[in-house]
């Protein structure tokens, strides 16, 4: 068996060619987040499929947020961007370098953006403390391979290994998708060429009693820190932690805020898949007299009820977080982020 693979034959029924799944974008009745077909690793009679690949290296990477996850909470801030920019970038970069422990470079299947190694080293430049997303849709092995070689030279702090969304339909057709690997898969790669790691995982996407099973197989396959997408309350989080450590997951998890202050900037965390937003916290916010303070209060008070729970060891500050451009997006986070900090 090559190292890392498994022995497992991909499911020819996921578009993204999986073995590992299944991924966060699984819909309540259990269809593909691309079209109406059933998710093959949401069947009644599916369980996880259990990584069986080469074990991680024993040695412990180098990385500023977990060693920061050690000691206390952390934050971490989703890095909302103008494309192709860096002066931008460099502007939010520094808007949000002393208000959270990393920042995250998210990957989007419609608005491509700089190269993984590039992003790492443009916001080390601006006083950032870089996580980048690697997915596998718009890159083979071997790209992937020369990314994660690339970023070990920019000194990124750790990379997040996502499969990555299909694109939906009209989104650059004549641009071919990948699925070399899956996120397990990749993760595996990361951590053999001596990465953090960092690997999400949806507590409420279907089907939900595989998820925290799921989170487990990919600390097995060399994950370091979890990620986790929005749930509809604190208690959901509690629960998946719970059943993931009963399981035997000891990674540290960071729970994902959702921070909005508009209808456009709650209405993008809505419109994804395996994501839940509490419809009454989303309506108490939008019909507030003064809705920026009221959506920073909102994720404050989620924040702090998230970080309450045993097992969270921070947050991630998620979302466009305002409709009115990456810079004002990232003066609301910014704010919320350095009063989450006072706290500790």
């Amino acid at each position: 068996m090559t190292a890392g693979r498994t022995a497992v034959v991909n499911h020819s029924g996921c578009p993204k060619a999986m073995t590992f799944g299944p991924c966060g974008g699984v819909r309540d009745d259990a269809s593909c987040e691309l079209d109406a077909r059933p998710c093959p690793f949401a069947a009644p009679d599916a369980g996880v499929v259990p990584w069986d690949g080469d074990p991680p290296p024993s040695a412990e990477p180098g990385s500023l947020l977990l060693e920061a996850a050690r000691r206390g909470p952390v934050v971490l801030t989703d890095l909302t961007i103008p494309a192709y920019d860096p002066e931008g970038l460099a502007a939010v970069t520094e808007m949000l370098a002393d208000s959270c422990d990393a920042v995250l470079v998210g990957e989007h299947q419609n608005r491509p953006d700089f190269p993984p190694t590039l992003m790492a080293a443009l916001i080390a430049q601006a006083g950032g403390v870089p996580w980048v997303t690697l997915a596998c849709r718009d890159r083979n092995r071997l790209v992937l391979e020369q990314e994660l070689a690339g970023l070990a030279v920019t000194g990124v702090d750790g990379v997040l290994c996502v499969t990555g969304d299909v694109r939906a339909q009209g989104v650059r057709p004549d641009v071919t998708q990948v699925f070399d690997l899956d996120g397990t898969e990749l993760a595996a790669l990361a951590s053999r060429a001596g990465h953090a790691v960092a690997v999400p995982e949806s507590p409420s996407a279907v089907p939900q009693h595989l998820r925290p099973a799921r989170l487990v197989q990919k600390e097995q396959a060399g994950a370091h820190l979890a990620v986790l997408n929005h749930v509809g309350s604190p208690d959901e989080v509690a629960s998946f932690i719970g059943a993931s450590r009963d399981l035997g997951l000891t990674i540290p998890v960071i729970a994902a805020v959702a921070v909005y202050t508009d209808e456009r900037s709650a209405r993008v965390l809505q419109n994804f898949p395996g994501l839940n937003l509490d419809p009454d916290q989303v309506a108490q916010v939008l019909g507030a007299g003064d809705v920026r303070s009221a959506g920073i209060e909102m994720a404050l008070r989620e924040a702090r009820a998230l970080l309450a729970i045993e097992g969270v060891a921070g947050v991630n500050l998620s979302g466009l977080a305002s409709g009115d451009g990456a810079m004002a997006g990232a003066q609301v986070k910014a704010e919320t982020g350095h009063r989450i900090r006072e706290d500790r």
